[in-house]
């Protein structure tokens, strides 16, 4: 297939192209390129080829050559959303809608949205959430991913065919490295400080998944039959993945000997949630989580080893989002609406 991956530059589009160009398919890249200062470490594979472009501006001649597009581009996260919610809705709301509108004008088959499963917000219960739980987001991220889905769910006919995954919060190594997600986040403490600080009592739960299982269902998403896959939503991890803060913390402080473990008050973030992942491996019977949090911690591990990790490495600027996009706006390469100030457009061309 011919693939067009938007924030091919980031967290999860920098692992995500080299299984795509592995699995033989025609690849191509935009990302604005906010994050581009941060590459943590080379792992030698081959990646797309990616154009410097603000999803805000593509229309339908830049996708036309495309059999489907995969939408990662959005501001993540909740920190980052909440800084400037108004932008937030103009760009993951708005901006995604219309990238979703341009896609089925110009005959792109497949449009995989990737979701999150932090709309399901303050389920505490604990009962398991399924894609036909109610939605309960409870910040501006979350609250235009429910959007994205609802709108988009409305454009989808017998041409165009949306797939929206509900990705648990990741966590593993990737060359442009995110240290604002909390397994990685501990990691990089256990490692720089000898200690897996918790700022909460470690009680809210939290689904996980692998960057590299994610990569493995948006694959598994664009090569599934249209019947498997047209206008569903899928939460994408493990149902034995589902863990408190505190216990992601303990598997977090074995990996790392020597790590204090220390806890903080209960905090105010109510986002606590359990998901069931059973419907993707229903509809995707190739997708198994390959990865565990220990799995991941003990990489991280090795990556922090390698490339000789230390603090002021771990606080840099590009490896948290919230933090580059304050240093972009404050030495004004990008303007208040978060547009960079230089442009050069180039076509969109899969390789």
């Amino acid at each position: 297939m011919r693939v067009l991956v938007t924030g091919a530059d980031g967290y999860i589009g920098a692992m995500l192209t080299p299984l795509l160009l592995e699995r033989g398919h025609q690849v191509a890249g935009l990302d604005v390129g906010y994050y581009r200062d941060g590459w943590l470490y080379d792992d030698g594979r081959r990646r797309a080829p990616v154009v410097t472009r603000d999803v805000r501006d593509i229309d339908a001649a830049d996708v036309v050559d495309f059999d489907a597009v995969v939408h990662l581009a959005e501001l993540s996260n909740d920190p980052l959303a909440q800084h400037d919610p108004r932008l937030t809705y103009e760009i993951n709301h708005r901006g995604s809608v219309d990238l979703a509108r341009t896609c089925k004008a110009a005959g792109v088959a497949r449009f995989v949205y990737t979701s999150s499963c932090s709309v399901y917000g303050a389920a505490a219960d604990g009962a398991f959430r399924t894609e036909a739980s109610p939605t309960d987001p409870q910040t501006a991220y979350a609250h235009c991913k429910v959007l994205v889905e609802n709108d988009v769910r409305a454009l989808a006919d017998t041409r165009f065919s949306p797939v929206f995954l509900r990705n648990a919060t990741a966590y593993g190594p990737s060359p442009r490295m995110r240290f604002d997600i909390v397994l990685n986040d501990l990691a990089g403490c256990a490692w720089t400080r000898g200690e897996v600080a918790v700022k909460s009592d470690g009680t809210p739960l939290r689904p996980l998944v692998h960057v590299e299982d994610i990569c493995q269902a948006i694959a598994l998403s664009l090569e599934a039959p249209r019947e498997a896959v047209h206008n569903q939503v899928f939460n994408v991890g493990d149902d034995a993945q589902n863990y408190s803060v505190r216990e992601i913390a303990e598997i977090v402080a074995r990996c790392f000997p020597g790590a204090r473990l220390s806890f903080g008050p209960a905090g105010g973030d109510v986002r606590s949630y359990r998901v069931s992942c059973a419907k993707i491996r229903r509809h995707l019977p190739g997708f198994a989580c390959r990865h565990t949090a220990a799995d991941g911690a003990t990489q991280l591990r090795d990556v922090f080893s390698l490339v000789g990790l230390d603090a002021q490495g771990f606080a840099f600027r590009a490896f948290t989002r919230l933090k580059q996009l304050q240093h972009l706006l404050a030495t004004q390469q990008i303007d208040g609406e978060f547009r960079l100030r230089r442009s050069a457009p180039a076509p969109l061309v899969p390789a």
